[in-house]
């Protein structure tokens, strides 16, 4: 989807905006400048168009005197990444040195610039957004991201200005995306896998920048290996590199089939690693685990079945996702990292006959009853599989409201038992009889 990135000075509203826009709540938001931390990324639907959106206010965290580096920073990001900029201004504050900055650095850019003018809730405000014409853009917008006066007009604007989605000819290979945080030893892999030095790789976290794709045989068949790597040429980007990469690994992980998530084997699993996998499976792209830095680790009798059950454990209702200890410096199991992947790939196009489902759904009906719902019984007389890559199974039921989450999950795991689907999220829909 096309990317929209929003960016200006701290305090001028970007996080309410995006709150606005994408109708949710996913950046804080508060008076005191530089509030947002974490990289925030979402989703907006208007006018029968989707686009991506980015709210790049206030992440960077650090001393006063290098804010203003920072903020320079965001600017460069938009242009590197986003296919439209909002360049946010609050009204009663005005123009600022700072804003004119970014203004000279935006213009001299090829990408397309809408002045938001913010805060504009009274007709005096909206009167004083003409200030901002000194910024040297045509469009300016006055909204109220408070109580959305002027978004529409805003989002109107902004769908006649991005790309229209290109249509090209199917591409029929599976596209794998290797994500995981910075120094995991991504680029490593990519090399390993791919045979050649393609990636940059140094021991500084934050070396890879950007996403380089390429194509590879694997037994006669064709793969895309998207490595969240890549070191820019014009390397801008100093104090912002985890938001960065953040942001790179969501549009990796939009594009790509299956992503292959790469943790430390020394540092474990953390939570911004479920967060990521937990992403994918919202998307539903095909998953697997890869323990890099094995040989790091020092072994007894029980390490591997230890490790991989304190995985699981924490893992919960993602235990289905494969997990294969590899290293990518002596490129132990690496091949078998990439076996698993494309196995995970297959399950993912795999498709069950009906028959063969009904059968298997009067097993599991009669092992555990749905739940009485409204002091009715549920009833599930039909199941069929509706698509696959991802798979998607269609219940038919007197009562789709009753079929609560515990019970969802209990046949998503006996479905599992079943037919495998293996690092395959699967989606399960009820309908009425």
């Amino acid at each position: 989807m096309p990317l929209v990135a929003i960016v200006g000075r701290p305090n001028v509203g970007k996080s309410t905006i995006f709150n606005r826009l994408t109708e949710e709540r996913r950046s804080i938001v508060h008076d005191e400048p530089g509030v947002t931390r974490d990289r925030v990324y979402g989703e907006v639907m208007w006018g029968g168009r989707a686009f991506s959106i980015v709210d790049t206010g206030g992440f960077v965290t650090g001393s006063e005197d290098r804010f203003e580096t920072a903020i320079r920073e965001q600017v460069h990001l938009a242009i590197d990444e986003a296919d439209l900029i909002l360049l946010v201004n609050d009204v009663t504050v005005g123009v600022t040195d700072l804003d004119l900055e970014m203004a000279n650095l935006l213009r001299r850019s090829d990408r397309p610039v809408l002045v938001v003018a913010n805060k504009a809730d009274n007709e005096e405000r909206r009167w004083a957004a003409n200030d901002l014409y000194q910024l040297g853009f045509d469009d300016i917008f006055p909204i109220s991201a408070i109580n959305g006066m002027g978004t529409g007009d805003l989002l109107d604007e902004i769908i006649t200005r991005l790309p229209e989605g290109k249509v090209e000819e199917e591409d029929s290979r599976p596209r794998f995306a290797i994500i995981g945080r910075p120094n995991v030893g991504k680029s490593s892999l990519t090399n390993v896998l791919l045979g050649e030095e393609r990636s940059i790789v140094t021991e500084i976290s934050g070396t890879t920048r950007d996403s380089v794709d390429a194509v590879m045989k694997v037994d006669g068949r064709e793969i895309v290996l998207v490595d969240t790597a890549g070191l820019r040429k014009r390397a801008k980007v100093r104090e912002n590199v985890e938001f960065y990469s953040a942001l790179r690994t969501e549009r990796a992980i939009e594009s790509c089939t299956t992503a292959i998530l790469l943790i430390d084997a020394v540092e474990g699993l953390e939570s911004q690693d479920i967060k990521v996998l937990k992403r994918a499976e919202i998307m539903k792209k095909g998953l697997v685990l890869g323990i890099n830095k094995w040989d790091l680790v020092e072994k007894e009798t029980n390490t591997a079945r230890d490790y991989m059950a304190s995985i699981k454990e924490r893992l919960q209702t993602l235990d289905f996702i494969p997990i294969v200890t590899i290293s990518a410096l002596t490129k132990q199991r690496v091949r078998k990292l990439l076996e698993k992947v494309l196995e995970v790939d297959a399950e993912r196009h795999k498709r069950i006959p009906t028959a063969k489902l009904n059968e298997w759904l009067k097993g599991v009906l009669a092992r555990h009853h749905p739940p009485m719902y409204r002091n009715q019984r549920i009833k599930i007389n039909y199941v069929t599989q509706v698509r696959s890559a991802p798979p998607v199974f269609q219940f038919f039921t007197n009562q789709p409201k009753g079929v609560r989450e515990g019970y969802r999950r209990y046949l998503e795991n006996r479905l599992r038992e079943s037919f495998g689907f293996e690092g395959v999220p699967v989606k399960l829909v009820f309908k009425q009889k």
